[in-house]
């Protein structure tokens, strides 16, 4: 079991060391490790140091006489990880301290740290972690930088958001509604033990009481279902498609929208997918071979269109933007570590780009969806308001619905409400 440990400690060093995302640094490795429940142990490990990274690492300067070098950062999540263990997990005290410091292979050094490490916090564990509750910030287990952002936008919700943020999300599914509805599914469950309920709200979503692995899910290898948000399945219903129209998902991939839409519009419309990502555009086409749906899938930047549109209009655009991502934490909490506030003004930047790029391939009359997953007001309601003072041809459909709350421009979802991910839509049309 040391050896896994020592593979969770390669994925952490290359997040917190390298800035590779979380996501990526799994898959790296996860392949070469055969048993399943082997992976999920690594993964565990993983999210869990990442979702208290700020907490843990507290902590380990308190039991540290002097900080470790940058070279050492592999013994550091080591560190971590065994802090991590005896906190967070059900692993037996003396193995999470013994394989943790066998993990450290040959380095004596390290292993005399680890050992006299973990068992001094063992030792004044109660202690370590009220100076951890007592500290606000270190508590939050977020960057200063980040709970300042929240609570300027949202001071009455801070901690709330800021408490969902390090809880692990439900699993949400959308049902594949040319093959089946809610209802019919749900009863599918049912015949397979798994509990579920429906989202009332939102016609092809359903939230399990457990998450299960994707093979356990009825049909889902024939496309009956997929694994998607509420909040990001909220987009198909309401781009409003219909037959015979034109569709553009913008920064479509891994194309989760982009097949929600035609499950809905199957075979009577035209899809065309764009990502600047051609990596990436391997997972809408995987997604979509699945779903037995069919787009045209190009790679392009969605701020230079004249590169691959080719003089085509939409009737229907559905504009993801490239966001902070500050809503889906729970889901990705590298974020926490990876993001830095000098980030949010040039995705703003970006966004006012593609926006703007988006609204000249719309149709008069038709209708451009602007959405992203962050809660951050300059990124959502600030950027349709001033989109919308320079816009002339451009005007706001008011978004009604029981999700989110309506902003002075468009509709906010904040993260846990109603058991989804913080997402933002604005619903636009063009005179």
């Amino acid at each position: 079991m040391s050896s896994l440990r020592k593979v969770a400690a390669t994925v952490l060093s290359k997040v917190v060391k390298d800035g590779q995302s979380l996501t990526v640094a799994l898959d790296s490795v996860l392949e070469s490790v055969p048993e399943a429940k082997d992976r999920a142990f690594i993964q565990a490990l993983c999210y869990g140091v990442v979702r208290y990274y700020h907490r843990l690492d507290f902590i380990l300067q308190q039991l540290l006489s002097k900080p470790l070098r940058n070279k050492d950062t592999d013994i550091k999540m080591l560190l971590l990880i065994g802090i991590y263990q005896l906190q967070y997990m059900r692993v037996k005290t003396h193995a999470a301290v013994s394989e943790t410091v066998s993990a450290a292979k040959k380095k004596s050094w390290a292993k005399s740290l680890i050992n006299a490490v973990l068992r001094q916090y063992m030792r004044e564990q109660e202690q370590l972690e009220k100076q951890a509750d007592d500290n606000k910030l270190v508590a939050s287990s977020h960057p200063e930088w980040l709970v300042n952002k929240i609570t300027k936008d949202w001071p009455e919700q801070v901690q709330k958001l800021l408490l969902e943020n390090n809880k692990q999300p439900p699993m949400a599914i959308r049902v594949n509604l040319s093959q089946s509805n809610q209802q019919a599914y749900l009863k599918l469950l049912e015949e397979n033990s798994i509990s579920a309920n429906a989202v009332p709200f939102c016609s092809s979503a359903i939230i399990l009481e457990s998450p299960v692995a994707v093979e356990k899910l009825p049909g889902f290898t024939e496309g009956m279902v997929s694994v998607q948000d509420t909040a990001a399945q909220l987009a198909a219903e309401l781009l409003d498609v219909k037959a015979g129209q034109s569709v553009l998902d913008l920064c479509a991939a891994p194309g989760g929208k982009t097949a929600a839409i035609l499950e809905r519009q199957v075979e009577s419309i035209s899809m065309t997918a764009v990502d600047i990502d051609e990596g990436r555009l391997k997972r809408v086409k995987e997604n979509l071979q699945r779903l037995k749906l069919t787009a045209n899938v190009i790679a392009g930047d969605a701020a230079k269109p004249s590169e691959w549109v080719q003089d085509q209009k939409f009737d229907r655009i559905l504009l993801d933007v490239p966001c902070s991502a500050l809503g889906v934490i729970r889901r990705h909490p590298d974020i926490k570590i990876l993001r830095r506030e000098s980030d949010i003004e040039e995705l703003q930047t970006i966004q006012q780009q593609i926006l703007q790029a988006a609204w000249e391939l719309l149709l008069p009359g038709g209708i451009l969806l602007y959405a992203t997953c962050s809660i951050l007001k300059q990124e959502n309601e600030q950027q349709i308001e001033t989109f919308l003072n320079t816009q002339s041809n451009a005007e706001e459909i008011i978004l009604d619905g029981d999700w989110g709350e309506k902003r002075s421009f468009g509709r906010q979802v904040l993260t846990g409400n109603q058991n989804m991910d913080g997402f933002y839509y604005a619903k636009l049309v063009k005179k």
